[in-house]
């Protein structure tokens, strides 16, 4: 009787350890999901690639730009560069308390520009405050930029300045993005 006991647990340790190294290797094996997999995260996605950037309506070429995915898919980055003049970046993120994304554009002319806002009717539509926005010092107002995915591939960015607080917008640039060709 006493060794019939001792069999029964040792077969009890022997199950419990198993159930252990079971659950242990389920956990290992199923990481926990990425931080920035939601689809508020992906909502900029149309606008990453590598793009050659033209003027819209026009085949002259003007800049490359490198839009990047980065950090889990936590952030979008941009890496400007014209064919004349000053390059710049911006990075993009979502506030996981509001839903609203940010952009922050750093350049050599006009500086640092910081843009809010978030997807609109399929476009990512940004607005910000800049001291330049009339195009030199002295020349403050707001900042609008439109970012609408294109049925062939490509994006449209279309800038507007307002110099009475939104009432009125001016355009500032109209590009098209198309996918870089090697050459161009």
């Amino acid at each position: 009787m006493a060794y019939g006991l001792k069999q029964q647990g040792a077969d009890m340790l022997g199950l419990a350890t198993a159930l252990l190294f079971a659950q242990a290797a389920s956990a290992v094996a199923t990481p926990p999901p990425a931080p920035c997999a939601d689809a508020a995260h992906a909502q900029f996605d149309f606008w990453v690639g590598d793009w050659d950037v033209y003027p819209n309506g026009s085949d002259k070429l003007v800049a490359h730009s490198r839009i990047e995915k980065l950090y889990a898919g936590c952030a979008v980055r941009e890496n400007w560069m014209p064919l004349r003049g000053t390059g710049g970046g911006s990075l993009n993120s979502v506030d996981p308390a509001t839903g609203r994304w940010h952009q922050e554009w750093i350049g050599s002319a006009p500086g640092r520009i910081d843009f809010d806002g978030g997807l609109v009717g399929g476009e990512m539509v940004l607005t910000g405050y800049s001291p330049y926005a009339g195009g030199g010092p002295g020349k403050a107002g707001l900042v609008r930029i439109v970012y609408t995915p294109n049925a062939d591939g490509s994006v449209r960015q279309h800038g507007t300045a307002s110099f009475d607080e939104g009432l009125t917008w001016q355009e500032s640039y109209d590009f098209i993005y198309r996918p870089h060709k090697a050459g161009a």
